[in-house]
């Protein structure tokens, strides 16, 4: 399992986000669960898990309305696919990673591909 979650980005952006990898892997939430931003004036973080496996259907360039922030974090395969499946829709800058014993954190940098 790999937890995503999102800073810096529209509540469209997100959900784009989010729309991309359910199409690719099993998500925690129902399809047609709509992100919300909080009251208060706060930076939103969009935050949802995936169980990504081997079988997942490829997706192509998706564009976003700006760039935005991801930090994954879990298994180390599990987060590659993660990548993987990011990369093929979005233009996507690594910003940092931290290892452990069973996970890893990486920090991406998402937005539009340009051809």
């Amino acid at each position: 399992m790999v937890t995503v979650s999102l800073t810096g980005a529209s509540r469209e952006d997100a959900t784009t986000v989010f729309d991309v990898l359910r199409t690719a892997f099993p998500v925690d939430r129902p399809p047609d669960a709509v992100s919300r931003e909080q009251p208060g004036g706060h930076p939103a973080v969009w935050t949802a898990e995936f169980v990504p496996t081997q079988e997942r259907i490829p997706t192509g360039p998706t564009p976003l309305e700006g760039s935005l922030t991801a930090t994954l974090q879990g298994g180390y395969v599990a987060v590659d696919q993660l990548c993987e499946a990011l990369r093929a829709a979005f233009a996507v800058d690594e910003q940092g990673t931290a290892s452990g014993d069973q996970e890893k954190e990486v920090d991406l940098r998402l937005r539009t591909k340009r051809p």
